[in-house]
C-alpha cells in the first residue's frame, strides 16, 4: 500500500511539474499554454519555467 501511495505522489508531482505549472505560468503571462507545455515535454520543465520567467508578460 505504501508503494502505491509513493507512486501516486510521484505521478501527481510529475504531472504538476511538466503540465500544470508551465500551463498556469503561460496563461498568467498571456502566452499559449499548449506551446509551453510542449516545450516543457520536449525540452525540460526547468527550461520552460526559466524562459517564461525571463520573457515576462506577452505584448498585446
Amino acid at each position: 500500500m505504501l508503494e502505491f501511495v509513493v507512486l501516486l505522489a510521484a505521478l501527481v508531482f510529475v504531472l504538476w511539474l511538466y503540465i500544470i505549472l508551465p500551463a498556469g505560468m503561460a496563461t498568467a503571462r498571456g502566452r499559449s499554454a499548449v506551446i509551453w507545455v510542449l516545450i516543457s515535454l520536449v525540452g525540460s520543465p526547468l527550461l520552460a519555467i526559466l524562459l517564461l520567467l525571463a520573457l515576462g508578460n506577452a505584448q498585446d
